[in-house]
């Protein structure tokens, strides 16, 4: 027994490859008495992130030193040098406040790190080949704030901050802003256009519905 992709105990099974295609057909024969159906990837990903499970294979990429999960609740995931748990330095501050936490986070660990990067847990649809058509597009010497764009919509928390906004942010945050599209826009931010054939990778997934809806997309993708 081990811990599955969606943090339930379950039985991993290792096949040779020219195996696997009889072993699969197998399951399915011998599951029919217990009503085994097909599952999926992606339901498989809503269940992660149902839990707030992170597993060090499938969700930290290349492209980051570390990751920080900023939350105030009690998360279970994969043990990873590479991932911190912390909580908001201050509550009910929002979006802003979560990212001047991580910013905060750096300074206080002396690490060395310029820059971080910010992305919503609840987009199951969003893929690490995205992320590097992101960073691709950017230009660190022209900018100190990057968002994606697509259809004609910002995705105000799909960016990349510079930590030299640490000061400026705790300033505004002190002043009572909160809206991350109007402080963004005081700033300055510079939009990364990109385009999607696909299903909406910043779908996000916040309700019963909403997990309903995301599963009818990928029955009909």
């Amino acid at each position: 027994m081990s811990v599955s992709f969606s943090g339930e105990l379950a039985y991993e099974l290792h096949i040779p490859n020219a195996q696997l295609y009889l072993v699969w057909q197998l399951l399915q024969s011998a599951g029919q008495t217990f009503h085994l159906s097909k599952f999926g990837l992606y339901a498989t990903e809503s269940m992660r992130l149902e839990k707030g499970y992170l597993h060090w294979k499938a969700e930290i990429i290349d492209e980051f030193n570390e990751v920080l999960v900023v939350s105030n609740n009690s998360i279970n995931f994969k043990k990873s040098k590479k991932i911190s748990l912390i909580q908001d330095f201050k509550k009910d501050l929002g979006p802003l406040g979560g990212v001047l936490t991580a910013m905060k986070w750096v300074k206080d660990n002396n690490k060395d790190y310029q820059w971080i990067s910010t992305f919503p847990v609840d987009t199951p649809f969003f893929k690490n080949q995205i992320l590097k058509d992101f960073l691709k597009n950017i230009n660190q010497e022209e900018d100190k704030l990057f968002f994606i764009k697509s259809n004609n919509t910002r995705h105000n928390i799909f960016g990349i901050w510079s930590i030299d906004l640490i000061d400026k942010l705790e300033e505004d945050l002190t002043r009572g802003e909160r809206k991350v599209e109007f402080w963004a826009n005081s700033v300055g931010v510079k939009n990364i256009e990109m385009e999607f054939d696909n299903k909406d990778p910043f779908f996000n997934i916040n309700t019963k519905e909403d997990l309903k809806k995301a599963i009818e997309i990928l029955e009909n993708d």
